[in-house]
């Protein structure tokens, strides 16, 4: 039985108020309905391997997916995250090194060049993935393959 805090006298679970001092009460939390314990419980494993390959942004879906318990044991959607993730770094390179780095118009078309070519592999990817299927890139899909043999 809980008591009043400011006067000691015992309340009932549901008063708001005490009965001798008229003090307010606090009202124990409701247990919150439906909220899951995991925030990607709704999220198909498909859906999750397609997120990582948003182009420039795909990063934080695979540091995510990498990071939840749900997916921890499903190879292939760990497969999608890391090579996802390592095509993250590949943008990240080409758009702040890269970018930066060469001057003039000849060296400028090789940044674009590289950018297409990123393009073209995360839209390659995110249709793979659609797909459910476990496509390895050139390289970043051989590194995605030893991080995932590796934990």
């Amino acid at each position: 039985m809980p008591f009043c805090f400011q006067c000691g006298n015992p309340v009932g679970a549901a008063d708001a108020y005490c009965a001798r001092c008229g003090t307010r009460q606090s009202v124990p939390a409701r247990p919150a309905a439906n909220i899951p314990s995991d925030p990607l419980a709704g999220i198909p494993p498909r859906t999750a391997s397609i997120l990582c390959y948003i182009p420039v942004i795909g990063w934080i879906a695979s540091v995510v997916v990498l990071a939840s318990d749900r997916f921890r044991a499903l190879r292939p959607i760990r497969f999608h995250a890391f090579q996802g993730l390592y095509l993250g770094v590949a943008w990240v390179l080409n758009g702040w090194v890269l970018g930066h780095m060469l001057w003039g118009l000849q060296m400028r078309i090789v940044h674009d060049v590289i950018s297409l070519a990123l393009l073209a592999m995360s839209v390659l990817m995110m249709v793979k993935a659609s797909q459910g299927q476990e496509y390895s890139l050139p390289v970043f899909g051989e590194l995605a393959h030893r991080s995932v043999s590796e934990e």
